[in-house]
């Protein structure tokens, strides 16, 4: 599987569609593009990839978020949680600052998915493992492929590492699932 952060999707609010498809011919994708609406998150699927990523730091609250769901069950939603520790919200209305609670309202409302995002900072696994005890939970961020031993610690589903740090560890020794993590 591989994540996908379309850049013009998150900063433009323009995903590349075409180029998309073109990479979900040949791989299953989850796609980050910057969704703010439920029409954003179709937009993405009709590409091809597996699932939608929506964001608490783009996502226009949870009236976008039942919206989406009641279109398709293959979202992901994703908690940006900035430098400082704080939780990252496109606007006020989710109703919470908590990134437990807020996977909370997220899972009630139908993604069962959820990625915790911290910025320019380690991941608080305490954290994801209180998150964790209410559904599959996925790491992303600055750690490093060798903190698997800290997503399965925290009963995380596992991490999404970036790229040129799997590239650096090329020739360690494999993930212990198998590299499937």
């Amino acid at each position: 599987m591989v994540y996908v952060v379309d850049l013009d999707g998150i900063e433009r609010g323009d995903p590349q569609l075409d180029y998309l498809q073109e990479i979900a011919r040949t791989v299953s994708l989850w796609v980050d593009g910057g969704v703010r609406t439920a029409e954003q998150a179709i937009d993405i699927l009709i590409t091809g990839a597996r699932r939608a990523v929506l964001s608490s730091a783009y996502l226009h609250g949870p009236r976008q978020l039942k919206r989406a769901w009641r279109l398709s069950t293959e979202l992901v939603f994703e908690m940006e949680i900035d430098p400082s520790g704080q939780l990252v919200l496109a606007d006020s209305s989710w109703g919470t600052e908590d990134p437990v609670e807020l996977a909370r309202i997220v899972r009630e409302a139908g993604p069962d998915h959820v990625i915790v995002s911290p910025r320019e900072r380690d991941p608080d696994w305490e954290l994801v493992a209180r998150i964790s005890t209410g559904g599959p939970t996925w790491v992303d961020g600055s750690f490093r492929a060798t903190s698997v031993s800290s997503l399965a610690a925290a009963r995380a589903a596992g991490g999404i590492f970036h790229i040129d740090d799997l590239l650096r560890h090329w020739n360690d020794p494999p993930l212990p699932d198998g590299g499937r993590s």
